[in-house]
C-alpha cells in the first residue's frame, strides 16, 4: 500500500484549515497508508488575531491520528523535520498551504525533501494570496510554494492565482469537502426557540469570523429593503470578530436594526454548530473577495441554501436559483433582491433535494484514484 504523508493542522488547533486537513486524512485512509504531522507551533501568539487558536469545543467531530512535530517559528526544527520525513521512505508528501506567513518554513523543509522526494512533493492550496495581503505576501508566497512538484487547487479561482504567480506549475484541482459532521439530531422549531426567534421568523445566517472582506456591513445595510416586503425578517450574525466590533454595532444602531438582528461574537464550538445552521432558512455570504468558503460546504451539509455574491470560486460551487442566489457583489440593493428573490422562490423550490443531488457530485470524494494517478506520475 502507498504510503501519504500529510504536513497541516489537526487538533488541537481550530478553524477551517484544521477541518480540511482532517477530511484530507479520511478520506485518503483506507487507500493509502497515511500519516499527519501536525504543528506543535502553529503561529505565535502575537501573530493569531483571534483570542485563542485552539479549539475550545468539549467534544471533537472526529479525531485523526497525528503526530505533533512541526515548529513554524523554528528553523532547527525545520531542519529536523525534513530529516524525519525523509526516514518515512512515503510516496507523496502534501503539504496544507493557506498563509505566506509558513513560507520560509515550508520552502526549508520542501527544499530539503527534495533530496529523496524530488517529483512526490504536493502543495494543497486554499489561496494563492491571503485575502487581505500586501504586496509582501506574494514573494512570500512564491517563496514557500518553489519546491512543489505539483499543486491541489479547491476552485477554478484558485488554478488561475497560481497560474498567473507560477505559469509552469501543474495544477490538479479538486473542490472543499461536503462538511456534513455536524450533530443533526435537532429540529429547526427547537434550535429557533433556543436562540430567540419565533417559528414564524424569517432567518439569514451570517457564520464564521468577521474580516472586511466578507462584507458583513454590506448585508446590514440591505436589511432596511428587506424589512419593506418580509418584517419578520431576523438577521442572525454568529463569529468572532477579527475587525473592529464597533463599527458594526454603530452601523446597526445608525440604521435602527437592533430589534432585527442577533449578535454573537464568538466563535463557535462544534457542539453549538448546527443550532445555528438549523435556525436558518438560508445562509449569506455577502464576500468582497473569495477563492472558496468552508462556510458554504458546512451550509451543503445541512442542506441550506445560500446567497452567495459572484467573488472568486463561491458562484462555483452555487447553482443559481437551484441550491442557491448568485448576486453580483457590493452592493446592498443587489444583495436584498437577491434575498427577496430567494423568499419568492422558498415554496417553490425544494432546495433541500436540490443541494442533496448536488452534494452527491462533489469532486473531493474521488481523491483517492487522483492521488493514484499521482503516484504512478511519480514513479516515471
Amino acid at each position: 500500500m502507498e504510503k501519504i504523508i500529510i504536513v497541516g493542522p489537526a487538533d488541537p488547533y481550530r478553524g477551517g484549515n484544521v477541518l480540511f486537513a482532517k477530511h484530507l486524512y479520511q478520506v485518503l485512509s483506507g487507500k493509502f497508508q497515511v500519516k499527519f504531522y501536525n504543528y506543535k507551533l502553529l503561529y505565535p501568539s502575537f501573530l493569531f488575531p483571534g483570542t485563542t487558536q485552539y479549539d475550545e469545543s468539549k467534544s471533537s467531530l472526529f479525531t485523526v491520528p497525528n503526530i505533533r512535530v512541526v515548529n513554524s517559528l523554528n528553523p532547527f526544527n525545520w531542519v529536523f523535520t525534513a530529516i524525519k520525513l525523509i526516514k518515512e521512505n512515503a510516496d507523496l508528501i502534501i503539504f496544507n498551504w493557506w498563509h505566506p506567513y509558513f513560507s520560509f518554513c515550508h520552502f526549508t523543509i520542501s527544499l530539503i525533501l527534495k533530496i529523496k522526494y524530488k517529483n512526490k512533493i504536493i502543495f494543497s492550496l486554499e489561496n494563492v494570496i491571503s485575502h487581505e495581503g500586501h504586496f509582501i505576501d506574494k514573494i512570500l508566497t512564491r517563496i514557500g510554494l518553489s519546491n512543489a512538484s505539483a499543486f491541489l487547487t479547491l476552485s477554478d479561482k484558485v488554478s488561475d492565482e497560481l497560474k498567473e504567480l507560477i505559469p509552469s506549475a501543474t495544477i490538479y484541482k479538486t473542490e472543499l469537502p461536503v462538511y456534513d459532521c455536524y450533530d443533526l439530531n435537532r429540529s429547526t422549531d427547537s434550535a429557533k426557540e433556543e436562540l430567540g426567534f419565533k417559528n414564524t421568523d424569517r432567518v439569514l445566517l451570517f457564520f464564521g469570523y468577521v474580516r472586511k472582506y466578507k462584507g458583513l456591513d454590506i448585508l446590514i445595510q440591505a436589511l432596511p429593503k428587506i424589512l419593506i416586503k418580509i418584517p419578520d425578517i431576523k438577521l442572525l450574525i454568529v463569529g468572532e470578530f477579527y475587525d473592529n466590533y464597533k463599527i458594526y454595532t454603530d452601523l446597526i444602531d445608525k440604521l435602527q436594526l437592533n430589534n432585527y438582528i442577533k449578535l454573537i461574537n464568538k466563535f463557535i464550538p462544534n457542539e453549538e454548530v448546527a443550532k445555528y445552521y438549523l435556525s436558518a432558512d438560508v445562509v449569506v455570504l455577502p464576500y468582497r473577495s473569495a477563492t472558496q468558503s468552508g462556510i458554504l460546504n458546512v451550509a451543503y451539509g445541512f442542506k441550506k441554501p445560500v446567497i452567495v455574491t459572484n467573488v472568486g470560486g463561491l458562484a462555483e460551487f452555487v447553482r443559481n436559483e437551484v441550491t442557491g442566489i448568485i448576486v453580483q457583489p457590493n452592493s446592498p440593493d443587489y444583495l436584498a433582491d437577491g434575498i427577496l428573490k430567494f423568499y419568492s422562490l422558498y415554496r417553490k423550490v425544494n432546495f433541500e433535494s436540490n443541494i442533496s443531488d448536488f452534494n452527491k457530485e462533489n469532486k473531493f470524494n474521488q481523491l483517492p484514484e487522483m492521488f493514484k494517478r499521482i503516484i504512478e506520475k511519480s514513479k516515471k
